[in-house]
């Protein structure tokens, strides 16, 4: 790792260094991380395996995202709005996720906001895209120092406030932060990552909800 926060791949190209040149998570460093999203399954799988990752490493949640899909319905929150005790229970006894009571209860409670949300706003994606973060909030260049320095933001503080009024929990400004990286609502892909310039396009070209 360079200074920059740059890693080299086998492949010869320069991208940002979290990756550590693991096949999985470079995959999901490429094809995933930054992009542009509004669909609202998307947006609320990745809110709540943010939460999740509480305490852990990203790379955990993302070697098990497969069974959380499975274990939570693929995230269709009007499904997980209906579980109960015993969808809790079945939660805790599946070795594939991570067992933890209030993380669990948490994204069924969640699911239910998140319906209210939509009723609200239309969309999950309308509300998240309406926070957008102005070019004044954005630094003049994205190294990693200034990710480093830099785990929440104003945006992410305020949705989090806003979203635990709504009844929301695991949403801190740190877990909405990294929410907003990974959905594309900034482009923390730090300069000289080959990744950079492709998500600006589209960022440039994705049409806001």
């Amino acid at each position: 790792m360079t200074a920059r926060g740059i890693i080299t791949g086998e492949d010869g190209r320069d991208r940002c260094a979290w990756h550590a040149n693991l096949e999985d998570y470079q995959r999901y460093h490429d094809e995933e991380w930054g992009r542009p999203i509004a669909d609202d399954i998307r947006l609320f799988e990745k809110i709540c395996l943010e939460g999740f990752q509480s305490g852990l490493s990203w790379l955990t949640i993302l070697r098990k995202r497969e069974a959380f899909r499975a274990a939570f319905a693929g995230f269709d929150f009007d499904v997980v709005a209906t579980f109960g005790n015993t969808d809790v229970e079945r939660c805790l006894a599946d070795t594939g996720i991570v067992r933890h009571r209030g993380k669990i209860v948490s994204t069924i409670n969640n699911a239910k906001r998140a319906q209210e949300l939509r009723a609200e706003f239309g969309t999950l994606a309308r509300y998240f895209w309406s926070h957008e973060p102005g070019a004044n909030e954005r630094p003049k260049a994205v190294t990693y120092e200034t990710i480093a320095a830099n785990p929440t933001t104003p945006t992410s503080v305020m949705i989090s406030k806003d979203l635990k009024k709504r009844g929301w929990t695991f949403v801190g400004p740190t877990t909405v932060y990294a929410f907003m990286q990974a959905m594309g609502l900034v482009n923390d892909h730090v300069e000289g990552c080959c990744c950079r310039e492709k998500i600006e396009q589209m960022r440039a070209s994705f049409v806001r909800p």
